[in-house]
């Protein structure tokens, strides 16, 4: 049996608005706080995948100039989502690191607590093992996907939204694609008050510090 040809591997980094961003703590961060947050979460997610040799290409899709201007900065490559909605603009990232060559692909949402380049290379080693392959980081209600690595990028569609750990895994079955769940830190995510305040009672010197 010949082994399977290494993937060129593309991340795309999917960021709303750094107006929208994390307004489901609004009830517990001020707006000001939010946008704080998410700047150090995009920060933080950007740096992780460019130290990554793994990845041949990082790429931030969002409709905020603002978080285009500071991925830039970051390093990363960028566009702007025209679509709307998460999986529209997925769908937009997708067609953008195809065309430049990229045979596999990781969906890296920026609300990882604890993101590292470790982290993020235990979710891509699935790939190296098979042809078509989809890896899932779910989240610690074990209903989200919190990571998602696609070989080769189209080999399910994206389904990011209520359900999706279950919405992915049947893709997966129907495409026959191995489909691999990965556990460790990522599957920890700051969406609701209760997340921060779970990653502040782990991390307490901050977020990132894991």
């Amino acid at each position: 049996m010949n082994p399977t040809p290494p993937a060129r591997i593309a991340a795309i980094i999917p960021v709303a608005t750094f107006e929208d961003a994390k307004s489901r703590l609004g009830r517990t961060l001020d707006a000001e706080e939010r946008q704080d947050l998410t700047e150090r979460l995009l920060t933080e997610t950007v740096e992780a995948a460019l130290a990554l040799p793994l990845l041949e290409d990082v790429l931030v899709v969002s409709p905020d100039r603002d978080v285009l201007r500071r991925a830039a900065e970051l390093g990363a490559r960028t566009l702007r989502q025209r679509s709307r909605g998460l999986n529209a603009g997925l769908d937009e990232g997708r067609a953008d690191v195809v065309a430049g060559g990229a045979d596999a692909l990781l969906v890296l949402p920026i609300d990882l607590a604890f993101i590292s380049a470790g982290a993020i290379a235990n979710v891509l080693e699935p790939l190296a093992a098979a042809a078509h392959a989809v890896a899932l980081v779910t989240d610690r209600h074990q209903t989200g996907t919190n990571a998602l690595a696609l070989r080769p990028p189209d080999v399910i569609g994206f389904s990011f939204g209520a359900g999706s750990r279950f919405a992915h895994r049947l893709a997966a079955e129907a495409a026959g694609a191995r489909f691999v769940e990965i556990d460790g830190p990522l599957t920890l995510d700051i969406d609701t008050p209760a997340d921060l305040v779970l990653v502040e009672s782990m991390a307490p010197e901050g977020i990132g510090a894991g």
